[in-house]
Order: structure tokens, then sequence, then C-alpha cells
């Protein structure tokens, strides 16, 4: 009796935190934005094949950068490869109100490794979407260009890639269309990453939903804390 009351305890733990919300003004230089999945399209191909947990189900990921008073996203899109956003045009673009922003952050121990990747994803600006998702390196996608800024410090790690469906046990539809078209193999197995992967990372923790409510009537300048994570 007293396990089962733990386990509840602790789902109901998990819920919580899983649920709070935060403002603009809580985030600090060098969060990882994790934007929340979609059931169809390309969004929802490919939360089916490596969502792991139920609180986690992304499908893109972006770091934070604060400068001065300004907060600014860099991240790998289709429509703009890596590229440096206002957050504000960030958050105006998702294409829900109800879209789940979440807020990751860098535990303690990586906190100096903050400064190098903005360096690092600034270098890799320009560069186009990676639509293949095999690394390579003259294109990026949005995990892929987050696991690289931070390489040099072992924040994120490489894994198998899958895109096996985990509830029918085979290759998910989309996923071979998706290849089909591109005229290639499915690169089951090659190394790779993905947004919940990285939201799963022992190197990170959650910190809270964006308060979409009010973060999309904000306006573009504000005072958040550099204290933490200094550029």
């Amino acid at each position: 009796m007293k396990k089962f009351l733990c386990g509840i305890t602790v789902l109901l733990f998990i819920s919580v935190c899983y649920g709070q919300q935060i403002s603009h003004r809580e985030m600090k230089n060098g969060d990882l934005i994790f934007v929340g999945a979609e059931e169809e399209n390309l969004s929802g191909a490919i939360n089916r094949v490596t969502q792991r947990s139920k609180d986690i189900a992304f499908d893109h990921v972006a770091l934070l950068e604060i400068d001065n008073d300004s907060l600014f996203v860099l991240h790998a899109s289709g429509k703009k490869g890596t590229a440096r956003e206002n957050f504000w045009d960030f958050v105006r673009n998702q294409k829900k109100d109800s879209q789940r922003l979440a807020v990751f952050r860098v535990t303690e121990e990586y906190a100096t490794a903050i400064p190098l990747a903005i360096q690092q994803a600034k270098k890799l600006l320009g560069k186009p979407y990676n639509y293949t998702y095999v690394l390579n390196d003259s294109s990026l996608y949005c995990s892929d260009y987050i696991e690289r800024i931070f390489r040099t410090n072992n924040v994120f790690t490489l894994q198998p890639m899958t895109f096996v469906n985990p509830e029918t046990g085979v290759t998910d539809e989309y996923w071979k269309t998706f290849y089909e078209k591109q005229g290639m193999e499915i690169p089951e197995g090659k190394l790779g990453c993905n947004p919940n992967g990285l939201a799963q990372s022992p190197n990170v923790s959650f910190i809270g939903n964006i308060n979409l409510t009010t973060s999309k009537t904000r306006s573009h300048k504000i005072s958040c804390r550099k204290d933490v994570f200094p550029t």
C-alpha cells in the first residue's frame, strides 16, 4: 500500500511540475525552448517515433539568447534554415495559441558551456535545413543544430535513429513516403538526435511552460536575468 501511495505521489508531482507556467522574465540566457508536437503531418510523424514519455512530446527545439534587454532565438527551421530570430516573432509564429512552449535549462554542471554554445550557434547561421535528417556538415535540422553547438562539452549524446512506430512495431507510413519521395532508403539505425531525446537528457531540467497568454502581448524590450549564464 505504501509503495502504491508513493507511486501516486510521484506521478502527481511529475504532472504538477510539467504543468508549471513561467513568464519570459524567468528565462535565462542559454535556455532551451521546446515546441509541443502536433498530431498530424511532419510534426506528428516525428513525435510518433520518438516520444517515450507522455509529458515529453516535442517536434522542435531552439536556444534562447539574451542580448542586453532583447530576447532572440537561435534555431534551425524548415523555412529559414539556421537563423537568429526575435523571440516575440518566434512565439507569435507558433501555429496555435495552445501550442506548448516548454523551457529546459542545462544543469549547473554544464552552465559554463552556454557562452561557447552561443558562439558556435552564430557561426552556423545561414546553413540550409537538412530534410534528410542524415547528419552532414552542410545542412542542419533543429535538434542536430542544438546538439552540435553543445558538442564540445558533451551535453547531449547522439543515438541510433528509428522510424518505427512503437505502437505498431513497423516503420511509420509517413516516413516510408517521406523517404521514397527523396529517393532514399530510410536511415534506420544511423546516428542522430531529436527534440524528445534532447529533452530527456539527464543534463537538462524542465523549468516551466511559457505563459503564451501574456507572452504574445508583451513588448520586445524586457528585463531578463543574465547572471547565471553570461555571454
